[in-house]
């Protein structure tokens, strides 16, 4: 694992000295992974290629630094803990649905004395009634298609800011069918970018979705109807 980051982080711009705690988190979520389903990704080394360098590539595509970012649907804390623990002068909140998740990552966070990390157990939904509009980012990993990531996701971003949906090439199909939902929402679909995973030949894609203007106030909607009828379909 240690040596996967070691070749890999230097092409992301990352200081090596950060691979302790990243590959401490990793065998925390390996450990954990035992009992609850975090990952099926068990492998040291792709965990640190698949996970934690693909996490960090996020970085330098979407220019984190010294903001607010909140990870919708963080899961086992991909992207947000190696952002967090690469980043200090990011404001980091963990944002997810299952308590069991959000127990893990608050004990990790603070094995890892990740002060600048916060975890939240909420649906994205419901935690845009008390933040709204208050990231400069806002960051989902294979959560949702892309119509309905944006209204979970862009009622959360403050004006000027940026959504990062993490996707796979073959989403030009999501992508074009989310230029309306970004659009009644306050977003314009600012640039897409693929990028390969750093010691891999794997390459997977960043849309960037900037908010150009506040969301309405009566989105994002319940969840069932989002799924239902996601906006602009």
């Amino acid at each position: 694992m240690r040596e996967t980051l070691e070749r890999g982080l230097p092409e992301l711009g990352v200081e090596t000295g950060s691979i302790p705690r990243l590959a401490a988190f990793a065998e925390m979520v390996l450990e954990r992974n035992q009992v609850m389903n975090l990952t099926a990704i068990t492998e040291p080394k792709d965990v640190a290629a698949l996970h934690l360098l693909d996490s960090l590539a996020l970085l330098p595509l979407g220019g984190l630094e010294r903001g607010r970012l909140v990870d919708v649907g963080c899961g086992a804390g991909f992207p947000g803990v190696p952002a967090a623990l690469t980043r200090p002068d990011l404001k980091v909140t963990l944002l997810d649905s299952l308590g069991k998740r959000i127990e893990f990552l608050k004990e990790a966070c603070e094995t890892l004395g990740l002060e600048n990390a916060e975890c939240v157990q909420a649906r994205a939904e419901e935690f845009a009634g008390e933040r709204r509009e208050s990231f400069d980012w806002a960051v989902s990993r294979a959560v949702a298609a892309l119509p309905v990531l944006c209204e979970l996701c862009l009622p959360l971003v403050k004006v000027g800011g940026q959504m990062l949906a993490m996707k796979s090439t073959h989403s030009q199909e999501e992508i074009n069918g989310a230029k309306q939902a970004a659009a009644i929402l306050g977003g314009k679909i600012e640039w897409v970018k693929d990028y390969t995973i750093p010691t891999t030949d794997v390459v997977h894609r960043v849309v960037c979705i900037r908010k150009i203007s506040p969301s309405p106030g009566k989105y994002p909607r319940k969840f069932a109807q989002i799924k239902k009828q996601p906006l602009g379909m």
